[in-house]
């Protein structure tokens, strides 16, 4: 065990656009801590393919994308929150594009240059700023560039955070405040202390908690899972964003094929070449996410098949080729040629629109503890997130939070932290059961709490849970700790909150539909789903 504590003045837990952009903000007062599980470019932003919602165009409006975005959210935005957001975005972005992110322009008709603005699900306008189809990673380059030139910033790669230590946990009086978090070293095996005045959870979302999901393999809802057992709120975990368009291959791990695929003329058929949006939806195609994933979902289980079509052949090849080159170059190392043939695409999970519940600056119901991007709920999103908003809340709640935690420093902790006790049996069957639990979890996550719901599936789905969560707890409490057995502890409190919060919204709203109450109740729009420990 090392004993050793490392003191900063700001930790940040998590390396995506949200805990990158945090850093770089503080670190002129003072020493910045980025733990990061995996390595440094490991996040959801890095495979962020669509873009930022953002009002730059001169046919837009901060009315018209407020508008959109509440409509998206299905009467559970804060429109007070969705306004303050749109508006602040276009400086947010701005200051992005000065630390060196390029962003895709086009030629004007009189030669000069303009931002290539594009369009997606659920957006009444071209808003979506983007790097071809590989924003996300573009975003990362730039943040990191910058991060490394800075002197304050500390990089920790392959380090586990376990657990918040908070004041209540120490049995200390008052007011209860994150003062620090355990740390798993992977290279070391040790467990270390980390302390500072202040804590920022950007640790991203959950996706991994279903079997099939656009998202990386570090989506394992760790940063929510660590908060609430801190005691922590935490809000509207039912509403599981499925992405609707996902390569649907053996070999390609839920490959994502971009919203803007569609925002660019893709259409959706069956595999009979059948378009059936525009019995769906008004905006066919280009329906809000709930709307597409659902129906496609309904369309596989009226057909029998196992996957839809996306087709844009209707576009040029070089048009395709160089709007989606990523796309394309990855559909074609699995033998696919978009240019000449549709694309085989399925449902996944894909974004966590609940989470930590957090003020306006990001604050969670715990002194001293922020939490920023996907692993918050802000109130922007709702019931549902529109396309390409999720980086923008990502950069403004990341201004936000760096300013309050300026403006509202903590003293220093006078007190000694603990140093970390576990188990310290190895047991040579351990990753057979951890693996067997975590496919086991996922699996019941998928068959049961999915796109389409009932209260008697999700009843099983719970019950399941609680049991894997009993064998989890002995071999958390008896073994050393590893990255495998921590994600799956992680993964199974996460789990426990979705299934929870699905049972308490008795309902169909945005992304939560159920069969036994098909129908959206007006006691509860505006209403979130709140759970604490």
């Amino acid at each position: 065990m090392d004993n050793s504590s490392k003191k900063f003045d700001f930790i940040v837990l998590g390396s995506g656009i949200a805990g990158l952009t945090f850093a770089l903000k503080v670190a002129h007062k003072g020493k910045v801590a980025i733990i990061t599980k995996k390595s440094r470019t490991e996040s959801n932003t890095n495979y962020a393919q669509g873009g930022i919602a953002a009002v730059t165009g001169k046919d837009d409006s901060f009315d018209s994308h407020v508008k959109d975005t509440v409509i998206a959210g299905a009467g559970l935005c804060k429109e007070d929150i969705v306004r303050g957001i749109v508006e602040e975005g276009p400086e947010r972005v701005k200051e992005l594009i000065e630390i060196g992110m390029k962003f895709s322009h086009k030629a004007t008709e009189n030669g000069d240059s303009e931002l290539d603005l594009g369009k997606e699900g659920g957006h009444s306008n071209r808003r979506i700023l983007h790097a071809k189809d590989v924003t996300g990673r573009e975003i990362e380059r730039a943040l990191l560039d910058s991060v490394a030139s800075s002197r304050n910033i500390s990089v920790f790669e392959n380090h586990f955070a376990i657990d918040l230590i908070t004041t209540q946990k120490l049995g200390q009086p008052g007011i209860n405040r994150c003062v620090g978090v355990y740390v798993l070293n992977n290279e070391t095996n040790f467990v270390e202390t980390y302390s500072a005045k202040t804590i920022v959870l950007a640790t991203g979302g959950c996706g991994k908690v279903y079997l099939y999901t656009s998202n990386p393999d570090i989506a394992t809802g760790d940063g929510t899972a660590m908060s609430y057992r801190a005691g922590a709120t935490i809000a509207n975990m039912e509403f599981i964003q499925f992405h609707p368009t996902c390569l649907y291959h053996p070999k390609a791990k839920s490959f994502l094929i971009s919203e803007a695929v569609r925002g660019e003329g893709g259409e959706l058929t069956n595999l009979s070449g059948q378009q059936f949006m525009e019995k769906v939806h008004p905006l066919k195609s280009l329906a809000p996410r709930d709307v597409v994933a659902q129906a496609i979902d309904s369309e596989m289980k009226r057909t029998g098949d196992d996957h839809v079509l996306l087709d844009i052949t209707n576009k040029s090849a070089r048009y395709i080729i160089d709007r989606f080159p990523n796309i394309y170059q990855t559909c074609l190392s699995f033998g696919l040629d978009i240019t000449k043939e549709p694309i085989p695409v399925v449902p996944a999970a894909h974004y966590q629109c609940g989470g930590v519940q957090v003020s306006r600056n990001g604050e969670t119901c715990i002194n001293g503890l922020y939490a920023i991007g996907e692993v918050s709920c802000t109130g922007l999103h709702g019931a549902n997130r529109l396309a390409s908003n999720s980086l923008l809340e990502a950069l403004v709640y990341a201004h936000r939070a760096a300013k309050h935690s300026l403006d509202n420093p903590n003293i220093p902790l006078n007190t000694d932290i603990p140093d970390w006790h576990s188990g310290d049996a190895i047991n040579a069957d351990e990753m057979v059961v951890v693996s067997h639990n975590w496919d086991e979890l996922r699996r019941t996550m998928w068959d049961y709490v999915g796109i389409v719901r009932t209260t008697k599936r999700l009843k099983r789905a719970l019950t399941r849970v609680k049991n894997l969560q009993e064998e989890i707890s002995d071999y958390y409490w008896d073994f050393t700790v590893t990255s495998d057995l921590l994600e799956l502890r992680n993964l199974a409190t996460v789990a426990e909150l979705i299934v929870k919060s699905a049972l308490k919204r008795e309902e169909s709203r945005g992304l939560h539909y159920t069969l036994d109450y098909p129908k959206t109740v007006e006691d509860f729009a505006k209403k979130d789903t709140l759970i604490k420990s």
